[in-house]
């Protein structure tokens, strides 16, 4: 494998090393436990939060072969985890930071490893762009394992969720972070704020709708006054003709 993950010599480690990845939240199908699903090589397979890596391709051979992709798989910083979840495939998958340990090949940007444990859970924004709160099925998944869905509290509507706290304890314990906003984009502007009359005056949407809605009482000013100026004029007329 070229890039970033062209091959180097065999190493291993009795110390735990530091890393981040991105996965799919899974749920187990009886509900008792969840775990992770890879985004990309070994998407099929489900490992818990503290596992050792297995041949995706069947083989029955040590994790990391020379001559095999199977292991688990971290980047070295967590700006490159971010960078792939920005794919829209991604999009729906968590960050985990990891411990790798035992045999593992060192890349340029991450780790082909043996061993690891997920210490955090990093839950981003639902598909809508708010900040997930819940994970939801997804619909998707693999023998077994139900796949979850980050997503907002107003996106959920009527799906079954698990909540972040319940989702940590069936994961063996992880820590679950519910992130804020992405870097760099600010929240939008709530419809029921546009439609308060507290609403700023800056807001173009705001303007607009007092605008019709003074052309609107200067409509019906100008239709009263000219009943006003009918009804005087008839009361003139009635006064002249009472006149000896």
């Amino acid at each position: 494998m070229g890039g970033p993950f062209a091959r180097s010599p065999r190493e291993h480690s009795d110390e735990p090393l530091p890393g981040f990845k991105l996965a799919y939240p899974m749920l187990a199908a009886d509900g008792a436990s969840c775990g992770f699903s890879g985004v990309t090589l070994g998407r099929a397979h489900v490992y818990r939060a503290v596992d050792d890596a297995i041949c995706a391709h069947g083989s029955r051979h040590a994790c990391p072969s020379r001559w095999c992709d199977c292991g688990f798989y971290c980047f070295h910083e967590m700006g490159a985890a971010r960078d792939l979840a920005c794919e829209p495939d991604h999009r729906s998958a968590v960050l985990l930071e990891i411990a790798a340990s035992g045999r593992y090949r060192r890349y340029e940007r991450g780790l082909r490893y043996a061993r690891q444990r997920v210490k955090i859970v990093r839950i981003g924004r639902c598909e809508c762009g708010r900040p997930a709160d819940l994970l939801a099925d997804s619909g998707a998944g693999s023998v077994g394992w139900r796949r979850l869905l980050p997503v907002c509290r107003n996106c959920a509507a009527d799906r079954p969720v698990l909540g972040p706290d319940r989702f940590a304890e069936l994961a063996g314990g992880v820590q679950v972070v519910l992130e804020g906003r992405p870097t760099g984009l600010e929240p939008g502007v709530p419809a029921a704020a546009a439609a308060s009359p507290e609403a700023s005056a800056e807001d173009p949407g705001a303007v607009a709708l007092l605008t019709a809605e003074v052309a609107v009482l200067h409509a019906r000013l100008d239709e009263t006054l000219t009943r006003l100026e009918e009804v005087q004029t008839r009361l003139d007329e009635l006064t002249r003709r009472d006149r000896p």
